[in-house]
């Protein structure tokens, strides 16, 4: 990281993948804050431009760049183009990711199971792939991959979402292990039930928030601006000697179970269909 400021981060360039809006736009925006050069991709363009937007780009601190992680030739366009301001990386945050699959096991539809394991596991090993490269010819730098508490307590009837964010969590580590020889750190953040857009049919109250809360040690609905915090300290100076780690930014939630939501899910599938019977 450049070092021209107190904590390091000014001046630095950083990628943020799924930069267009909830966690990722939230890191964004903490890292711009801090004179980092940001750029985040992401597969809408509209919504790329909204968030540039919302972050600011008077100082041309903010660029965009439309890319699927999914695709490789995409995520070699985003690296490079990450690359551009200052001649180098310096940081990458994997944060594209998402769920299609939600139901009981014996009802998952197998296409849109592929497709949530590849955007997981596939997209950030091609962000890790592409990136770290850079960040070798650097000299240096760190990655950190937006996980979920969903790869570690189970999420009944979330399909592929945990078992593949379980996927992000080693594949991190692996990549650690070998990547810390050119000092390139890699780290992984495991968000719990974070307040973003995606979520607020939860977060704006009722039974499944109620459950939540009651499994949280620290009562409250996660920010972005606390997994932005992790994320930065993870991109800068303070943390040079920390790699390969899971971090949980849950409020304690890892300490107890994941959600019940039965409540929205079993007057769609029958209380018979969230233990496993299938119609004939």
């Amino acid at each position: 990281m450049a070092t021209d400021d107190a904590n390091g981060l000014a001046k630095s360039s950083v990628l943020v993948t799924g930069g267009g809006s909830g966690i990722g736009l939230g890191v964004a925006k903490t890292l711009a804050a801090e004179g980092v050069h940001v750029t985040i991709c992401g597969r809408n363009e509209q919504k790329l431009e909204n968030a540039a937007r919302e972050i600011g780009n008077a100082d041309n601190s903010v660029d965009t760049v439309v890319a699927d992680v999914t695709v490789e030739a995409d995520v070699i366009r985003a690296v490079s183009q990450a690359c551009e301001h200052t001649g180098r990386l310096d940081g990458v945050v994997a944060c594209a990711g998402g769920n299609e699959t939600i139901a009981p096991v014996t009802q998952l539809d197998v296409e849109a199971w592929r497709r949530t394991v590849d955007l997981n596991i596939t997209g950030t090993m091609l962000t890790i792939k592409h990136s770290a490269r850079a960040l070798v010819d650097a000299g240096g730098g760190s990655i950190v991959a937006i996980s979920s508490i969903a790869s570690s307590n189970t999420h009944r009837w979330f399909g592929a979402y945990g078992p593949s964010k379980a996927g992000v969590d080693h594949l991190v580590q692996l990549a650690a292990d070998e990547l810390g020889a050119s000092n390139v750190r890699v780290n992984c953040i495991r968000p719990g039930l974070t307040r973003t857009d995606l979520v607020a049919l939860i977060t704006d109250g009722g039974p499944i928030l109620e459950d939540y809360l009651a499994n949280t040690p620290i009562a409250r609905v996660g920010e972005v601006t606390d997994v932005a915090a992790l994320a930065k300290f993870l991109l800068g100076p303070d943390s040079t000697w920390i790699t390969g780690q899971i971090i949980n930014v849950d409020g304690g939630q890892m300490l107890r179970r994941g959600p019940d939501f039965r409540s929205m899910l079993e007057p769609v599938y029958g209380a018979d269909g969230l233990r496993g019977v299938v119609a004939p």
